[in-house]
């Protein structure tokens, strides 16, 4: 039998018959892929698998290529997330069919919850691409990590907005982590783990991009978010299934409407008809997922107050527990004029990743409400 228990967590998954949600099976009622492997037949059958699979268990010992396998791993900059460890994606690890580890690159610390899944087409138009790039700068901006495929189009655009931002991306992957596709986006890929952002894959090491192996992906990049964004998806598009995945994994489904005239956004047009929610700036994603977050919205533009009570909101000494660059960026406020994000990047003097990130955190405490066009007031 194998020294290194880790051994057992890829082995686990090399048996005939053991798929991921048997694996869950087993995990949640042995605990671990080493005490599993050192039960009886009957004992493993207790837990409600197939007798044969409770045998092929018994029976396995390739072990020696699974050694090596992690062996690799610290050579191409990789560890093994098991299941059962703290930094396990929260919302990945509840799915009905969740992978029993993750290969990692990065250093990023994968427990944070605040993950929105940005997808589309792989032949984006100029606008899916510049709409993808801006989602994914604004959420990274706001804290959120944005999770995308690194695929062609929409895909890499989401991962460089964030980027832009500062911000944290994780790109899921068809393939192993040691294998960047599309070969082009190499450069992308080190800019992700560049800045603190993270590679992973389900996929043993050396796994080439097969068409078979995007769909399952899918499961894991919605699995991990708490909701997934298509900007563009024509009606076949493996963008519907990572949606479809969502749904099924009671997660927030997001829908960038398009034209009608040509086949680019047929289907997330459709997704909008069916019900997904229509996204037209990053406030619309954050207005449904704040309340999962625990996240307290401020009052809706527009919201009834007399002029008295706008007046008082006009100092930033109604919140002395705020930074003091919220209070400049308050300072420029007046009661009833409406400021463009433009004009308060300049006028502060902050960067604009700062300065989203400031509005974010006034219109949460509800002292700011936004509109339109990227207009601000105070509330």
């Amino acid at each position: 039998m194998p020294a290194n228990p880790d051994v057992y967590w890829l082995a686990l998954r090399q048996v005939r018959g053991v798929g991921p949600r048997t694996c869950r099976l087993l995990l949640e009622k042995f605990g671990s892929p080493e005490r599993i492997f050192h039960l009886n037949e009957d004992e493993i059958a207790s837990a409600g698998v197939p007798r044969q699979v409770a045998r092929n268990i018994r029976e396995f010992s390739n072990f020696d290529p699974l050694e090596r396998e992690l062996c690799e791993l610290p050579r191409i900059g990789a560890r093994l997330l098991r299941w059962t460890d703290d930094d396990y994606p929260p919302h990945l690890r509840h799915i009905a069919d969740p992978p029993p580890y993750l290969f990692v690159r990065g250093d990023a610390q994968l427990s944070d919850p605040r993950c929105i899944a940005v997808v589309g087409a792989r032949a984006a138009s100029e606008a899916g691409r510049r709409m993808a790039q801006r989602l994914g700068l604004e959420l990274a901006a706001k804290g959120f990590v944005v999770v995308s495929g690194l695929a062609r189009g929409i895909d890499a655009e989401a991962h460089q907005g964030a980027l832009d931002a500062g911000g944290r991306t994780f790109a899921v992957m068809g393939c192993g982590v040691d294998v960047i596709y599309p070969a082009e986006h190499r450069k992308l890929a080190e800019a992700i783990l560049a800045n603190g952002g993270a590679l992973l894959s389900e996929l043993p090491i050396g796994t080439q991009p097969l068409a078979e192996n995007f769909p399952t992906r899918n499961r894991i990049l919605s699995g991990i978010s708490l909701g997934v964004v298509v900007v563009e998806a024509a009606e076949k598009s493996g963008s519907l299934i990572t949606a479809r995945m969502a749904l099924e994994q009671n997660r927030q489904v997001f829908a960038v409407p398009g034209s009608p005239v040509g086949g680019k956004t047929r289907g997330s047009n459709r997704l909008l008809k069916e019900g997904a929610k229509l996204v037209e700036c990053v406030e619309d994603v954050i207005e449904e997922i704040a309340p999962q977050l625990g996240i307290k919205l401020g009052p809706a533009p527009g919201s009834a107050r007399t002029p008295k009570e706008k007046s008082m909101t006009s100092s930033a000494n109604a919140a002395p527990d705020i930074s003091n660059e919220s209070k400049t960026v308050l300072n420029y406020f007046r009661a009833g004029e409406k400021l463009h994000i433009d004009a308060i990047i300049e006028n502060s003097g902050l960067n604009p990743q700062t300065v989203l990130r400031i509005l974010l955190d006034l219109e949460l405490r509800g002292l700011v409400a936004q509109y339109p066009g990227k207009l601000f007031s105070l509330t």
